[in-house]
């Protein structure tokens, strides 16, 4: 199947979305309840949801199987607690990957302050949860996080999770899938970054307004779906955050 160069526009408030009390969720792609046959994926990105939890609730033990699940905060902490014996917080800057595999349960609460004893806060978290296709199915369920605020004050596009051996060495966590990585970057006003050329490309602003070269500007929620166009400039308007799928296969 031959596919034609295109740059897909999706806003903020054309996104599915989840809302009740402790909730606020909203879909780039089909999700639970919320289903459109011609909005599953794009290239091999199947998730993107954008989710807000208020203090002491959070996401309950639940099942996944076959799937890379990268989870990346933007603000607050997220309790990520498994059935394989991982458990800990996830908070802005750190890098945080979950193979479901065979099978695996977790859960994810904004509860952090019960790991020390302190006193509950009254904090929001704001996380953006993504999934990808693994390459085997049926492999061992695994868990990695490392911390790359580092690299994030130095500039630029950060590859976050990759399968990828051209990002070997370079990139903070290992995904299972060889086609794909995500990159983060946070911009200061006029900062500009170059996103990969690659068959499929997803930009998503969770924070910010950016400018798209081509395409004009992009505000919170945003998102971008690159067809056969990579390589294009992306420029801050005012401080932002950006989270970019590289991606060189697709769904089946």
């Amino acid at each position: 199947m031959v596919t034609a160069p295109a740059v897909d526009i999706r806003r903020a408030e054309d996104r599915f979305a989840t809302r009740i009390s402790w909730l606020d969720s909203k879909h780039s792609f089909s999700f639970s309840r919320h289903y459109d046959p011609a909005n599953t994926h794009h290239g091999l990105l199947l998730v993107n949801n954008d989710d807000v939890v208020r203090p002491g609730a959070g996401f309950e033990t639940h099942p996944h199987q076959d799937m890379e699940i990268v989870t990346w905060v933007l603000r607050g902490s997220l309790v990520h607690q498994d059935s394989t014996g991982h458990s800990g917080v996830i908070y802005p800057g750190l890098a945080q990957r979950m193979s479901a595999g065979t099978g695996i349960l977790h859960s994810e609460k904004n509860d952090a302050w019960r790991l020390n004893n302190q006193e509950p806060h009254s904090d929001p978290v704001h996380f953006v949860q993504m999934w990808v296709l693994p390459d085997e199915q049926g492999v061992d369920p695994g868990y990695e996080q490392l911390e790359i605020e580092d690299e994030l004050l130095r500039g630029g596009l950060v590859p976050v999770a990759s399968g990828m051996d051209r990002y070997d060495g370079a990139c903070a966590i290992r995904i299972r899938n060889r086609y794909a990585t995500l990159h983060a970057a946070r911009l200061a006003p006029g900062d500009e970054v170059t996103i990969p050329d690659a068959p499929y490309v997803h930009l998503y602003v969770p924070n910010g307004t950016v400018t798209l070269e081509g395409s004009g500007p992009l505000g919170s929620g945003d998102a971008a779906r690159l067809t056969m166009t990579g390589g294009r400039r992306v420029t801050a308007d005012e401080p932002a955050e950006i989270l970019v799928w590289e991606m060189h296969a697709t769904v089946a």
